[in-house]
């Protein structure tokens, strides 16, 4: 997972991750990508160019528009590693279950 610290701090921004939002429902232009914000294109571009080199995103070239989609593999390696951290998260609330069912109940109040 070489890109791990650059995938987080693309999605560190919130532009960015409805970005990737819209992109998981499609390929999707520049313009089209850009109309739900109230921010120029270029400025899209440059968000863009964060996701690219994060490479979350693949974008290609068709005449004089330019396409957008997710890249798999990378967003496979964060849910790979987020997987390992919910594995990890999991065994310690099972442990603090046990260690809590362990603990008699005193019922009884003591006066």
């Amino acid at each position: 997972m070489p890109n791990l610290n650059a995938a987080f701090s693309a999605l560190s921004d919130p532009t960015r991750r409805a970005i990737l939002a819209r992109l998981a429902a499609g390929e999707a232009t520049v313009m089209e990508l850009a109309r739900p914000f109230e921010m120029t294109q270029p400025a899209i571009s440059r968000h863009l160019k964060v996701l690219e080199s994060a490479g979350l995103i693949v974008r290609r070239a068709e005449a004089t528009k330019r396409h957008c989609s997710l890249a798999p593999k990378p967003l496979e390696d964060l849910e790979l590693w987020l997987s390992m951290l919910r594995r990890a998260l999991e065994a310690n609330y099972e442990r603090l279950d046990k260690l809590l069912a362990a603990i008699p109940l005193d019922t009884q109040s003591k006066e």
